[in-house]
């Protein structure tokens, strides 16, 4: 039978070492949630500014600015409202930390708020890290170490290189997207063919004035697969499907 201890019974080393370890059973993880401006082909490419991420030759950085309004800035605000640390991929890491501790003005909240809170950059590069309180991971396995770990929630601005990892992992608990009413044609998109298929269900959306569609969504596990077509194919559709088999469609 498990021994227990009553309130005037003192702890031994092994009933305390069980009751952190109950105690850290019952905590829960921290939640990671992203954040993603996107066009509406998908572009989620140098939002910010012209100078921004010029690679690939875009030519379009800096297209969020027109579109963006009160509801859009609230939104934001109240994403970075709590208490929180970052998760980063490298690259966004390095335009965060080429921006953010130099910002002044109305900026400079922020701009601090980013400084203080924790910076976890996952890659596999060995380029350094300067920024105040910043922290490399190496691989997604050290990014669930870290979800299960103490500390305050973590929010993904950007890095969209990291989210097929952390859908594949099942690690990401919510995922903003913030679509502006704008075609960009080519630049760096959200998802590409590494992502994992799966379902989401939309738990939150509103509409800014500017046309922003702003949607929550959670990982709602496997798609949920039926069919339009006929029990019994025409004789049309058995042939188009031989033509896609034989790759002349």
């Amino acid at each position: 039978m498990n021994k227990t201890t009553t309130p005037n019974e003192p702890l031994t080393p092994a009933t305390e070492l069980a009751a952190k370890n109950e105690s850290h059973s019952l905590r829960p993880m921290r939640r990671i949630t992203g954040s993603v401006f996107l066009s509406l082909d998908g572009v989620m490419q140098a939002p910010g500014g012209p100078t921004e991420d010029w690679t690939g030759g875009f030519e379009h950085g800096g297209w969020l600015f027109k579109f963006s309004d009160e509801v859009v800035g609230e939104t934001i605000g109240a994403f970075f409202g709590g208490e929180y640390d970052l998760l980063l991929g490298r690259r966004t890491y390095d335009i965060f930390a080429a921006y953010w501790p130099y910002a002044e003005g109305e900026n400079a909240p922020m701009g601090e708020a980013f400084t203080r809170a924790g910076k976890y950059v996952l890659t596999r590069g060995d380029q350094p890290l300067p920024w105040a309180n910043s922290h490399r991971l190496k691989s997604i396995d050290e990014v669930a170490a870290l979800k299960q770990g103490d500390g305050p929630d973590l929010l993904i601005q950007g890095s969209g290189t990291i989210y097929p990892e952390l859908f594949s992992a099942g690690l990401l608990d919510r995922l903003m997207l913030m679509t502006f009413p704008v075609t960009l044609g080519k630049g760096k998109r959200l998802f590409g063919d590494d992502i994992p298929a799966g379902a989401l269900k939309l738990v939150e959306h509103k509409v800014s004035p500017s046309g922003v569609v702003i949607a929550t969504y959670e990982p709602n596990g496997a798609i949920p697969q039926g069919s339009f077509q006929h029990e019994q194919p025409s004789e049309r559709e058995l042939e188009r499907q031989r033509k896609m088999k034989d790759g002349s469609w």
